[in-house]
């Protein structure tokens, strides 16, 4: 690692110019997905008129699958050609995304597009995510993480509420989709010419680490972040459940509210409630994270996630569905960033960006399980049996957490993986 410049500081209110810039890139990396949250499983359903969900829900597949690999890679490819050029990618694979899913006249257009969404979501966002935690430095990672989240999922409840409205006066198709040309091209533009690379950050914060690293092969990281060390092993089983409830919710429950007769635009409503509240108040759960600790409010999240999912399955109204997706929304604000900052805590800067695309992969492979088992579920014995298993066994990644996870302050990485 190379010696920082000098004017090169670590610190929010030190970096606040780009630190914003990326909020802002982030709030429309999170519209791309935001887009799909309410209207694709109903253009499945009703356009392309497909029975079966676990087809409908394919599109989720092939997101989840193409981004948890697109985040295994982007952390050394952002080590090795820097994070803006990543960003920079990440936005030109997603340009076409919008026009295919709008226009695309089959249903393995979606499933193509969803395959380039998965990309553009692996590294752009991947790329915000890092970029943030190497301008702030040490003190402050769950704050700056609660920061990104809470740009990325707020757009994403905003948009899948703006598509419900728009749908349901002017259709399915291709009215929603004009947002997301734009959120395209301004990510595209706003990365290209004002975003800045943040490798001195990482360069500065190593140099002043307690312990040097040692160089570690990309193979080692993945041991270490999948099972090696017992926090990383709870981060990336705990993020893996909470991206299958997640994409669980995101291909079933459509479907499921439209079989009591709800109209698309109570069905965006809903679908907004969820990533709103999760994305808002992870600027309250990511600082509070890095003062009182990660483990508490992670096992407590997924047991209220789980909360969320129970009163989904067992109830039948509007009403109590609004407070299941509040429920949703809380506990995932309590899980998201809290994760990312734990990982953070326990990875070398040097080989944190490798770390954390490992549980970034782990965490959004949770997509493709989700939605494929929650859709052969929903098949075989109807959509509250899949919501209520996938209920329990996010009670259950809770238990797993409250046992692996010893409590670790900030700012005590191990120096390399073992």
């Amino acid at each position: 690692m190379t010696d920082s410049p000098r004017h090169v500081r670590l610190g929010l209110s030190e970096n606040w110019r780009q630190f914003s810039l990326l909020i802002l890139i982030n709030a429309f990396v999170g519209g791309m997905v935001g887009l799909e949250r309410t209207v694709v499983p109903l253009i499945g359903s009703e356009e392309f008129k497909i029975a079966s969900t676990t087809i409908v829900v394919s599109f989720i597949v092939s997101f989840g699958v193409v981004k948890a690999l697109a985040n295994l890679v982007s952390g050394h490819f952002a080590d090795v050609h820097g994070r803006k050029a990543m960003l920079v990618i990440g936005w030109l694979v997603g340009l076409p995304v919008p026009f295919m899913i709008g226009w695309g006249p089959s249903w393995g257009w979606i499933v193509a597009a969803n395959a380039l969404l998965g990309i553009n979501q692996g590294f752009a966002w991947s790329m915000t995510v890092i970029m943030k935690v190497d301008l702030v430095g040490p003190k402050s990672r769950g704050l700056a993480v609660g920061l990104n989240e809470f740009a990325g999922y707020l757009s994403v409840g905003l948009t899948a509420f703006l598509t419900g409205y728009i749908a349901e006066r002017y259709g399915l198709r291709p009215a929603p989709f004009y947002l997301g040309i734009g959120y395209a091209v301004l990510g595209l533009a706003l990365s290209v010419l004002l975003v800045a690379d943040t490798r001195h950050h990482v360069g500065l914060e190593a140099a002043r680490h307690a312990t040097a690293a040692e160089p570690a092969r990309f193979w080692e990281i993945f041991r270490q972040t999948s099972f090696g060390d017992r926090n990383l092993f709870a981060a990336s089983q705990a993020g893996l459940v909470n991206n299958l409830n997640d994409g669980m919710s995101w291909g079933i429950l459509p479907l499921f509210f439209t079989t009591y007769g709800l109209s698309v635009e109570r069905i965006g409503v809903l679908k907004a409630v969820y990533p709103a509240v999760w994305g808002v108040l992870q600027t309250a759960t990511g600082p509070l994270s890095d003062r009182w600790g990660r483990k508490g409010l992670i096992v407590a999240g997924m047991w209220t996630q789980a909360g969320g999912l129970f009163l989904t399955a067992a109830t039948r109204s509007f009403d109590w569905w609004l407070a299941a997706s509040v429920l949703l929304g809380l506990g995932t604000a309590m899980v998201y960033p809290t994760l990312i900052a734990s990982v953070s805590d326990a990875s070398h800067p040097s080989w944190r960006a490798r770390s954390l695309s490992v549980y970034r992969f782990w965490r959004d492979l949770g997509y493709a399980l989700g939605a494929l088992s929650a859709g052969v579920l929903t098949d075989a014995f109807g959509a509250p049996a899949a919501i209520a298993a996938v209920g329990a066994l996010t009670f259950a990644s809770g238990a797993v957490t409250a046992v692996a996870m010893t409590e670790r302050r900030p700012q005590k990485p191990k120096d390399r993986p073992q």
